[in-house]
């Protein structure tokens, strides 16, 4: 196992030699390669003259990274997650404050297999600290709760310099914040990601600004604005990966429940969903039945990977529903395909293939938009080919031989702002400040549901394939 060491490097002088020759006297137990990248973000003090020599002496450890022009420590971090070659990082600060021989402690639940990602804390209960700063302490704990309220964690130290995290995961989330917001901005995005998080008590030797701590009162007031901004803003995927409808739709879990709910007594002991996503369905439906959760974009089956490892009753599998089906791939007695089949052009093949696998007499459970009248801006964005009339899609379950036991629709409220936004405005995305005030509602829309006269914006139907 390769492991990373990211330094972001500003005016470090005093400290830089004996920061590195600590960090590469380091052994840590299954790590058996070690590089240590060093970004400078435009040292004036002669740090970048340290780190030359610094490389010259060890060519093959340290990879230095000089910037062009200084943007703060969360650029520096973002430079060296994409320069580092490692199967796991641990960020360490250019000073003393942190210990490199807290490395074996921190990176051990991640080379365990526990842990994607682990916070070194500076107060969980540890053998010794420096006795600094009691306004900073206070400030950083009460950042640490407001961050621990919006992302729903319970750390201890959400400043901590000390994260470590698989590398490869961290190079799929992308950074923002170019200054200190870096902290809260990636505790944000972990918790989103659904990574599994640990934390492990540090050593700590806290710096005076004689010594040289940067940190001031106006980085509190960002990392608070950071906190919200990514509780608002759902920015976890690097380039094209994690489509917007998906990541919104964990703003709306009441509306998942409902939908879910519905089709409750039409589930058996193993379900297969298609289209897992990232896992809004399968944190529902697997309070009440084992799932084999299936998805063919890598970043999702890694979220999904990691969300329930050693989690009893849930399986990931790889699976392009496309494709037929692998050969060893469990044959369940119910299967669920929510809001997939829309997005694929040979619709006829996804049922043939999920044919393939489904036990005789078991149940197909299929959740597509409904009106083709309603197609607008906002299909479009999301990919999907078509919209549905009840009509059209008991024709295609009939053409397979199954029998229709149920075929209705849902969410007639959802018609109005549906056709709004994507008729009348031209929108191309509902949001996340819109989901979660329709989320609150739901309750109310579900009492007047059965009452409105129009179809609603969901159409489901449940199929049973034959016994013979």
């Amino acid at each position: 196992m390769k492991l990373s060491v990211l330094m972001p490097v500003y005016n470090e002088r005093r400290t830089l030699r004996e920061i590195v020759q600590r960090v590469l006297e380091q052994e840590v137990p299954d790590v058996d390669e070690m590089e240590l990248v060093i970004v400078d973000d435009q040292s004036t003090d002669g740090s970048i003259d340290i780190i030359h020599e610094l490389h010259q002496e060890n060519p093959e450890s340290i990879v230095p990274v000089l910037l062009e022009q200084n943007q703060g420590k969360g650029n520096a971090i973002r430079v060296a997650i994409q320069t580092a070659s490692g199967d796991i990082a641990i960020i360490q600060d250019a000073d003393l404050e942190y210990d490199p021989q807290d490395y074996k402690v921190v990176l051990k639940p991640i080379i365990d297999g526990d842990a994607d990602v682990v916070y070194g804390s500076r107060f969980a209960e540890r053998e010794h600290r420096r006795v600094l700063y009691f306004r900073h302490t206070i400030a950083n704990r009460l950042l640490t709760f407001i961050s621990n309220w919006f992302t729903d964690l319970n750390l201890t130290d959400m400043e901590t310099c000390y994260k470590a995290f698989r590398l490869h995961v961290a190079k799929t989330i992308p950074i923002r914040s170019n200054d200190f917001g870096i902290e809260p901005e990636l505790t944000a995005k972990f918790a989103k990601r659904k990574l599994r998080i640990f934390e492990v008590p540090i050593s700590y030797h806290g710096r005076t600004y004689a010594e040289g701590k940067k940190i001031t009162w106006s980085d509190g007031f960002k990392a608070l604005w950071t906190i919200f901004k990514f509780w608002l803003i759902d920015d976890m995927f690097q380039g094209d990966y994690g489509h917007k409808n998906l990541i919104d739709m964990e703003a709306a879990p009441k509306y998942t429940e409902w939908t879910l709910k519905r089709t409750r007594p039409y589930v058996g002991d193993l379900l297969l969903e298609i289209g897992s996503g990232i896992g809004n369905n399968v944190r529902i439906l697997m309070q009440y039945t084992d799932v084999i959760a299936t998805e063919t974009d890598p970043v999702y089956l890694e979220v999904l990977r990691n969300a329930y490892l050693n989690t009893p009753g849930v399986e990931v599998r790889e699976w392009d529903i496309t494709q037929a089906p692998p050969f060893d791939l469990p044959q369940p007695d119910s299967i669920l395909c929510s809001n997939v089949l829309e997005h694929i052009e040979d619709d006829r093949a996804v049922i043939a293939h999920a044919d393939q696998v489904l036990k005789p007499g078991g149940n197909m459970i299929f959740i597509v938009p409904h009106g083709e009248k309603l197609y607008s801006s906002l299909d479009s964005a999301i990919g999907h080919y078509r919209r549905y009339d009840k009509e059209q899609l008991i024709s295609l379950f009939n053409d397979f031989g199954y029998q229709v036991e149920e075929c209705f629709t849902l969410n007639k409220i959802g018609v109005i702002g549906w056709w709004y936004r994507g008729k009348i405005a031209k929108q191309n995305a509902i949001g996340r400040v819109g989901l979660k005030a329709f989320n609150m509602l739901v309750p109310l829309f579900k009492l007047i549901d059965p009452i409105l006269p129009w179809k609603g914006l969901s159409l489901v139907v449940v199929a049973r394939k034959p016994e013979d």
